[in-house]
């Protein structure tokens, strides 16, 4: 390589160092280290599934308050095993902390905006982007329903005789396989990576 070809090299760096873009190595091609944002791509498929969420956890409870108009209604769908009821929650995910549904509202607001910051910071893997669209498709949907009943509807009940599960809805469904995606991207990197957004 010739002296002049060096300072080509060396002034392209300094170029793209203080452009604000990610560098760029000198054969062209960006590294994995330089990525800082999605794609247009990644954001609809981010804000799909995010949408996708919401309308299938409205349309479910829409359907079970009108299938049971009262709090407390029960429908058996396989025995002891799954039921469907109206159910209230006042609190967070699972029941916890009733009586809290006006300030977890508030909270909600802030968790949608941290999702949204969060995908444009660390959305460069699909399985993130999949991860963090359940995620807020979750939490506006349960942030609906404190908006609108003041209590997330939950409706599917699980279990065996006296050991039921909690009873949740698609929202905290969606939630919570976010969680576990995340967990697992915490303890396995390398499966953030994966569909590595270009």
């Amino acid at each position: 390589m010739t002296t002049d070809e060096v300072a080509l090299d060396e002034e392209i760096i300094e170029d793209d160092e203080g452009s604000g873009d990610p560098p760029v190595a000198a054969g062209g091609q960006g590294t994995a280290s330089t990525w800082h944002r999605p794609s247009v791509g990644r954001w609809v498929l981010f804000t799909a599934i995010a949408i996708g969420i919401v309308a299938l956890d409205q349309v479910s409870k829409a359907m079970v308050m009108s299938a049971l108009p009262n709090a407390g209604d029960y429908l058996v769908i396989l025995g002891e095993w799954l039921g469907i009821v109206h159910g209230r929650n006042s609190g967070a995910l699972f029941g916890l902390l009733p009586q809290s549904a006006g300030a977890f509202a508030i909270v909600s607001f802030g968790v949608v905006a941290l999702i949204v910051w969060y995908h444009a910071r660390a959305g460069r893997g699909i399985v993130t982007t999949i991860a963090l669209g359940l995620l807020l498709g979750g939490a506006i949907g349960n942030l609906l329903d404190r908006l609108n009943y003041g209590a997330v509807l939950d409706f599917i009940d699980m279990g065996i005789g006296g050991w039921r599960f909690f009873t949740y809805n698609l929202a905290d469904a969606a939630i919570t396989t976010a969680i576990i995606m995340l967990i697992a991207m915490a303890v396995f990197p390398r499966i953030a990576e994966w569909g590595t957004d270009a």
